[in-house]
């Protein structure tokens, strides 16, 4: 406790503290998606073909499994 008497830790075992960031992350994802599909103006383009796009510009180094 605080000076004031407030709650300043907390005690997590790894198992709980593992789950809270995996929930995080999933909300976060649920968040960009949503402010995504929010900002779509309907002109995207499939993955594949920004994929072979940037293929023939030399700037795919890698392939996506």
């Amino acid at each position: 406790m605080d000076s004031e008497g407030n709650k300043v830790r907390v005690l997590l075992s790894i198992k709980d503290y593992t789950k809270i960031l995996q929930e995080l992350e999933e909300l976060d994802d649920i968040r960009v998606y949503d402010l995504a599909k929010k900002e779509d103006n309907g002109h995207g383009i499939p993955l594949s073909d920004y994929l072979k796009k940037r293929k023939r510009n030399g700037k795919v180094q890698r392939q996506l499994n």
